[in-house]
């Protein structure tokens, strides 16, 4: 008997550029938000949501008016993070209250993440707020971390997506996360790992350093890039020095310490590093 059913859906359509949709322009750079301690966080000092909310807004604006292309916002403050297991109702809600902030007063596109790793929670922020991308740290495979063992998120994140119809919030995915062990994994190359997080439908690849603000490796970068067939952003360490080199490869980057007074991530915004990365990006567009 010969079969009328319809032939699978291809994994991923390689011919639609997320990144360039979301960003019209060569070599974007998103700037990241990183929120003050949220609600329930260990190092949260009782301060008002207003005060938590302005500092961000406050980051918003000066990494908009310096002229990064696009925000991620972070509850970065809430260290020692979770596991994604015990993420709570306090830190969904400080985190779109900051988001939604963010999202009113800068007319650049915005991301989520909620870490560590809720990427289903920083899809429904990302809904919430109407955000247009988000960042998942293990999008496939396995590792361990700070939080404990972290297993990838791509299918229940991406059935979560379906079901909020969601799909035209897309997924930036760090094809090989830092901040962690990957011994569970570790007999198995970049490229493999590359071709796993495509194969699980991210739109958009992120090659990062060890640990924030370190300089991601020239040599990721190129592993990476030499099998995908979706854009790659550079995820840690991107600087003025470095920009022209890693920029030669990578087809933008996500930046956060190193546009900060001193270069310390908790710090605000220093306009004067917003310019001169932005100054050293424009030379290569």
């Amino acid at each position: 008997m010969t079969s009328t059913s319809t032939p699978p859906t291809p994994v991923n359509d390689f011919s639609f550029d997320a990144l360039t949709d979301l960003f019209q322009i060569a070599k974007p750079i998103i700037g990241t938000v990183h929120a003050l301690p949220l609600p329930g966080a260990p190092r949260y000092r009782g301060e008002s949501m207003a005060e938590i909310v302005a500092r961000a807004v406050e980051d918003a604006q000066a990494y908009a008016g310096g002229g990064v292309d696009g925000l991620i916002v972070e509850n970065a403050g809430d260290i020692p993070f979770r596991n994604p297991r015990h993420l709570g109702p306090d830190t969904v809600a400080g985190l779109t209250a900051v988001a939604m902030a963010v999202r009113g007063a800068v007319d650049v596109p915005i991301g989520i993440i909620c870490v560590a790793h809720g990427v289903v929670e920083s899809i429904a922020i990302a809904k919430a707020v109407d955000a247009r991308f988000v960042r998942a740290n293990q999008w496939v495979n396995a590792y361990v971390a700070n939080e404990g063992f972290i297993e990838g998120s791509a299918a229940e994140a991406l059935r979560f997506r379906s079901a909020i119809r969601g799909e035209d919030i897309r997924v930036f995915a760090d094809v090989h996360v830092k901040h962690g062990s990957h011994a569970i994994v570790g007999d198995r190359s970049i490229a493999e790992l590359t071709y796993d997080t495509e194969a699980f439908d991210a739109d958009v690849l992120i090659a990062t350093g060890t640990r924030t603000g370190d300089p991601t490796r020239l040599a990721e970068v190129h592993e990476i890039k030499d099998v995908a067939s979706l854009r790659v952003l550079v995820g840690s360490g991107l600087d003025d020095s470095n920009a022209s080199e890693l920029l030669s490869l990578a087809d933008g980057a996500i930046v956060g310490s190193a546009m900060k007074h001193e270069g310390v991530w908790w710090k605000p915004v220093d306009p004067v590093r917003v310019a001169a990365i932005m100054t050293a990006v424009e030379r290569l567009r």
